[in-house]
């Protein structure tokens, strides 16, 4: 007659041993914010982050609140550019020389999910946030390009004419999150309270010595809920000092 056999628990050594073994390579580290689960919105949280020229690039400071919060680090510190996917918005995210990436991002109400891509390994959480006074993006047009050291500039115009740009970030309603001058991006334009009516999204190639680079934007309207819209385009920036109106919506 067989009988059942006692189960004893492996020594931590051990244990530490085969997790290293399995879960050792190129796979990334670790993504310290946002952490699954649920979470409540923060008032504070803001759509603007602080610039510095005369170089830009996106990340945190001590005014940034946790909950509008990305970061991590990956293990391969060799690599300097990985890709972010939000709610299904797409853009570069920039790793510092310890591997090392933090920025700040406007969360929607509702649920959420955040993935770091790099070299084929990914990295995925998710997180329900209620909105607890924060204000929601039901606007947002994001801003990537392909090429360092080139600074493109997102430029929106409201249906009441107000201009949103590097130079006037914040106007009624929305506000452009961070002039970005040292190539990639993303530069994005959120509202939470958009006005009806005609918008018209420009970008101009500012300059860098890049060249040609390859630009993409992401319009996104009511992120997070059933009535949820989204278009994509990909377009070419040839040379400094060009100017494209890429596109022009109605909203609702």
């Amino acid at each position: 007659m067989m009988t059942k056999q006692t189960a004893y628990p492996l020594p931590p050594c051990i244990f530490a041993a085969i997790a290293a073994a399995l879960f050792s390579g190129p796979a990334l580290a670790e993504l310290e914010a946002p952490i699954g689960g649920w979470r409540q919105g923060k008032p504070d949280a803001p759509f603007l982050q602080t610039v510095n020229y005369p170089a830009v690039t996106p990340g945190i400071d001590a005014n940034t609140p946790e909950s509008s919060q990305i970061r991590g680090r990956i293990r391969d510190k060799s690599k300097k550019i990985a890709t972010l996917v939000v709610n299904g918005n797409v853009m570069p995210l920039r790793i510092d020389g310890n591997g090392a990436f933090a920025r700040p991002y406007s969360f929607s109400a509702g649920s959420n999910s955040v993935e770091i891509i790099g070299d084929g390994e990914s990295l995925r959480t998710q997180f329900y946030q209620s909105a607890n006074g924060q204000a929601e993006s039901r606007l947002r047009i994001l801003l990537s390009w392909d090429t360092n050291g080139t600074d493109l500039d997102l430029h929106v115009v409201t249906p009441s004419g107000q201009h949103a740009w590097y130079g006037q970030r914040a106007v009624k309603g929305g506000a452009i999150d961070i002039d970005v001058t040292t190539g990639y991006g993303p530069e994005i334009f959120a509202s939470a309270a958009p006005e009806k009516g005609l918008y018209q999204v420009y970008v101009n190639y500012y300059g860098g010595s890049s060249g040609l680079t390859t630009a993409r934007l992401a319009v996104i309207g009511n992120e997070g809920t059933a009535n949820e819209k989204r278009q994509e385009f990909s377009f070419p920036m040839r040379f400094a000092g060009e100017l494209v109106l890429v596109r022009q919506f109605l909203y609702p």
